[in-house]
């Protein structure tokens, strides 16, 4: 009997020390951070030309929150329906709580929401940012935060994936899709309740197009709206691989009664939605049990350069707003010098993640990463027509993720950097690519061609730390 009984301790601290007996807890809230229409103070939205101001709000635009906890340790995934946050607001949200390990604030890339980011004002010189409504959107993410660490609770997970090709269009050769949607259900333990979805998808919420000027959170509302109510249970969305480019935008979508949805109608975006809940309702109907624990958080400050002409003139003219450094061709220099010269090499501060939660791999990447990058797509051999003919193929995200039986990908995680795209696909000078006869969509609104290497080698270098 006394064997058995040290047997069974043995046994016990043994899987406790490999994190196999770690019980988890769960807390979800949300805060409601829509901007106020006032004709005094236009709201700029985001996402498509300059001067398109909002003149009603159709659905809210939302921060949400999922806090984790594992022991002593806590960490927070949050997700905001605007068009992208920096880096130096993730930090002013972080500062308020000094006691979690870790927390995520990553953007949904919101086409039809304010302006978070200075490049949707009235027009090219003039930011369309509002400073009150930034400090509503930080105090947003701080009050979710707390309500959400507040409410932790024991919980159970399960995991489900789900392709779908035929819900994405990319709008730029090569064509490369990522089409994989991830899905965890947390239940009760005691009565399997469902306590709260979380969902990632691989696309820009933009279908109500440029013309817009309600304020929505397009796509994603659906979601959140069909899911909530069929689970009955909170939803949170995350934004994953949407470079490349992934859109909703030239996608054949139709009605129940087989009709064409045209691109900028509601219609269009509550039809996809919908899809998309289908979607995740299949990837949790095939899901699995999942260990979130042990928690292994690993993130990486670097500096990354601005190459990009029309960033720089941004910065010169106030548009956009977040500290500048010098740049040496280190990303990892012993000391970050701040400076205003862009006449010179300049870059910014970002942040590379990976996160292992158990069985459970994340990757966390500050900017809108092409699908070539994160698959290990990237086109070999090289057309002639690009820009850098003999740049070394980046390291990809995925097959570097090998630790865990489960992976997924946030995009726009605690900064946005613009496009993340092969350094060897990057194709902005004539003789273009593919024979065509102008430059395609991507490099305008990238930080420049040397971001995609630096950021895939510091998140190798994340994933192989002992």
């Amino acid at each position: 009997m006394i064997r058995i009984e040290i047997l069974t301790l043995f046994l016990l601290i043994c899987a406790t020390s490999m994190g196999m007996g770690q019980e988890i807890s769960l807390g979800y809230a949300h805060k409601d951070i829509t901007p106020e229409l006032d004709t005094k103070k236009p709201v700029f939205l985001a996402g498509f030309g300059h001067n398109r101001r909002a003149t009603k709000v159709h659905d809210p635009i939302m921060v949400r929150a999922v806090v984790l906890k594992s022991g002593r340790e806590k960490i927070a995934l949050v997700s905001v329906d605007v068009i992208g946050i920096f880096l130096p607001t993730v930090e002013k949200i972080r500062s308020h709580f000094p006691h979690f390990t870790y927390i995520l604030v990553s953007a949904t890339h919101n086409h039809e929401g304010p302006d978070t980011l200075g490049l949707w004002g009235p027009n090219p010189v003039q930011s369309g940012v509002d400073p009150a409504y930034m400090k509503k959107l930080e105090e947003g993410c701080v009050e979710a935060i707390r309500a959400a660490e507040a409410a932790l609770h024991p919980t159970r997970v399960r995991i489900g994936r789900a392709r779908a090709p035929e819900l994405l269009h990319d709008s730029r050769q090569p064509i490369v899709l990522h089409d994989e949607l991830v899905a965890l259900r947390f239940a009760d333990p005691t009565t399997d309740r469902p306590m709260a979805l979380l969902v990632q998808w691989n696309n820009h919420p933009e279908v109500l197009d440029s013309k817009n000027t309600e304020i929505t959170a397009d796509f994603p509302y659906y979601v959140i709206e069909t899911l909530s109510a069929k689970y009955r249970c909170p939803v949170i969305y995350f934004t994953g691989t949407v470079g490349g480019l992934m859109t909703p935008l030239g996608l054949v979508v139709k009605d129940e009664k087989g009709q064409v949805l045209a691109d900028g109608t509601f219609a269009k975006a509550q039809r996809y939605g919908r899809l998309i809940a289908e979607l995740t309702h299949k990837a949790l109907e095939n899901s699995e049990p999942l260990r979130l624990t042990p928690f292994t958080i690993r993130r990486k400050e670097i500096l990354v350069p601005v190459d990009n002409k029309l960033y720089r003139l941004g910065w010169q003219v106030g548009t956009l707003k977040r500290p500048l450094y010098v740049w040496n061709n280190n990303p990892t220099p012993d000391k970050f010098v701040e400076t205003q010269d862009v006449s010179q090499p300049v870059a910014v501060k970002t942040e590379v993640g990976y996160l292992q939660l158990g069985d459970l791999e994340i990757a966390v990447i500050p900017g809108e990463i092409y699908p070539e990058l994160v698959l290990g797509k990237v086109q070999d051999p090289v057309d002639p027509g690009a820009d850098f003919p003999d740049a070394p193929i980046e390291p990809a995200i995925y097959p570097n993720m090998n630790k865990g039986k489960h992976r997924m990908l946030i995009g726009l995680g605690n900064d946005e950097l613009g496009y993340i795209i092969p350094k060897r696909q990057w194709d902005e000078k004539p003789p273009y690519c593919y024979g065509l006869k102008k430059a395609q969509y991507g490099e305008i609104n990238s930080v420049g061609p040397e971001v995609a290497p630096i950021i895939c080698k510091v998140f190798l270098e994340l994933t192989r730390q002992p």
